[in-house]
């Protein structure tokens, strides 16, 4: 092709040899493509979109932030909320074939010669009004909200290892590329704050040392979204966010000059190319330059009352910490910024379940129960989600030695518990069943995908209709399948 051709005109030679050919037929075809557009659309491309993005929500909605906290590795939904009373008689026996019938094991146990059930070594007894069964030994605070949580018991997944499953249940896809939840929520609904970013991320330390699952940027990804959506993570030690301070020797009023110069070349270059990504390095320096004053603010927890730690426990005052990362996901919440994810690594309980589950519970029990309460007192509760839960469960079978005193649990994405709370959420309901081996569901299954309808239906968007067109395809969260909100756990 001729490079003086007019598509060319006014670009310099390096930027025409930085073309690609997506952006090279976008020059040559931007104003008939456009027309084209309008013509087959019409109205429906105006209603859909304001400024290039959906007109959201598309009904009122019930919650307008989220606080998820994601307990990686895959808690035992036996040994906290799925109490299974039967499994006594069936200590040490092994599961039948007709319960596992032929579904699939992880190569950690597929070559053990006995599945040996392994009852929960906890006592449970009913908690709260709705009377959940839960094991009130190791979560006595969480125990308290019931009433104000609604648990999913039927949860299910395909995913039987780790890095498939965390990512189908961030991103909706088990191949990693996809955007995640928080930066769906940012695309579509935007922050609240315009000094803080609509979508953060807090990785919380367990106590407890040992193995624990690689965790990676891609869990907080923009995928296909425009970069501005990612999440930000935030650090637990030295400065919060990296590389947003000011070198010494440099001012603030130096800063905005160097910003205005950039922006003005970068701006230049984006009428040239018609790259998004150059739009999304404007607005991260932008925000870069606009947390230099809030993050040191937010991240300052001097200010908080006394009563705030006697809430969520001395712990809270240690960055880090999980019950620290929930206080900071309140005080970020209050703020308006849109998503706040918290990590918590640890669960992934192959032996030793009665050393390990005990401090993974301790980490979390306090922290969360504050959590809900603190949400309640600055009237925040109703209009936050707050989800808890991890990639998948665990199994009644014992991977490797079992006494009455310990075992341990291999993975099992047949059925798992999670919980919701907060923003149009009904407290105090149970959701779905499973048989008495908590191995197969037997009522009411809930899938990744109906989980994440759900998620968005609350936010006020119809998970049909929240796409986003990428390499040829209109992409959504809940993908190509069936999926349907489960209407039995709203308000």
């Amino acid at each position: 092709m001729n490079c003086n051709s007019h598509l060319f005109n006014g670009l310099p030679y390096e930027t025409r040899l930085a073309l690609t050919r997506r952006q090279l037929f976008a020059r040559g075809g931007n104003v008939l493509g456009a027309v084209a557009l309008q013509s087959l659309l019409g109205r429906g491309l105006r209603a859909e979109t304001e400024g290039g993005k959906p007109a959201l929500p598309h009904r009122p909605a019930k919650a307008k932030n989220v606080i998820y906290l994601h307990m990686v590795g895959g808690p035992s939904q036996i040994d906290m909320y799925d109490y299974k009373p039967k499994m006594e008689e069936m200590y040490d026996k092994d599961l039948p074939d007709s319960i596992r019938n032929g579904q699939r094991l992880t190569g950690m146990t597929s070559g053990q010669k006995r599945f040996p059930v392994a009852p929960s070594k906890w006592k449970f007894s009913p908690a709260g009004q709705c009377g959940l069964w839960m094991n009130q030994e190791l979560l006595p605070f969480t125990a308290k909200s019931v009433d104000d949580i609604a648990f999913i018991r039927s949860m299910h997944t395909e995913a039987i290892n780790h890095e498939p499953a965390i990512t189908e249940m961030q991103t909706g896809s088990q191949v990693a590329g996809r955007a995640c939840i928080g930066s769906w929520l940012s695309y579509g609904l935007g922050s609240e704050n315009k000094d803080l970013p609509a979508f953060v991320v807090l990785v919380a330390e367990p106590s407890q040392g040992g193995a624990v699952q690689a965790i990676s940027g891609k869990l907080w990804s923009s995928g296909f979204l425009p970069g501005e959506h990612a999440g930000v993570s935030f650090r637990s030690s030295g400065d919060p966010i990296l590389y947003i301070n000011n070198p010494d020797g440099v001012t603030v009023p130096t800063r905005r000059r160097q910003l205005d110069a950039i922006n003005q070349v970068n701006e230049m270059l984006h009428r040239q190319l018609g790259d998004p990504e150059t739009h999304t390095r404007i607005q991260q320096y932008e925000m870069a330059f606009r947390m230099q004053a809030s993050v040191p603010e937010l991240t300052d927890l001097g200010k908080e009352p006394a009563h705030t730690f006697e809430l969520y426990g001395e712990e809270a005052r240690k960055p880090g910490t999980f019950a620290n990362a929930a206080l900071m996901a309140r005080r970020l919440t209050e703020r308006g910024v849109r998503f706040v994810q918290i990590y918590l690594n640890g669960w992934d309980q192959h032996g030793n379940m009665a050393g390990k589950l005990p401090t993974q519970c301790k980490d979390i029990d306090q922290a969360t129960h504050a959590l809900l309460e603190d949400l309640k007192q600055r009237g925040l509760f109703e209009e936050t989600l707050v989800v808890w839960g991890g990639e998948f469960g665990r199994t009644i079978y014992s991977q490797g030695g079992l006494t009455r005193e310990n075992y341990g649990r291999d993975h099992h994405p047949r059925c798992f518990t999670m919980w919701l709370a907060g923003g149009g959420v009904k407290g105090g309901t149970i959701h779905g069943e499973t048989d008495d081996f908590s191995y197969n569901i037997v009522k009411d299954p809930v899938h990744v995908r109906d989980f994440h309808a759900t998620f968005l239906h609350l936010l006020g968007i119809e998970h049909e209709r929240f796409t986003y067109r990428a390499q040829g395809l209109d992409f959504r969260l809940t993908g190509v399948e069936p999926a349907r909100v489960v209407k039995s756990i709203l308000a």
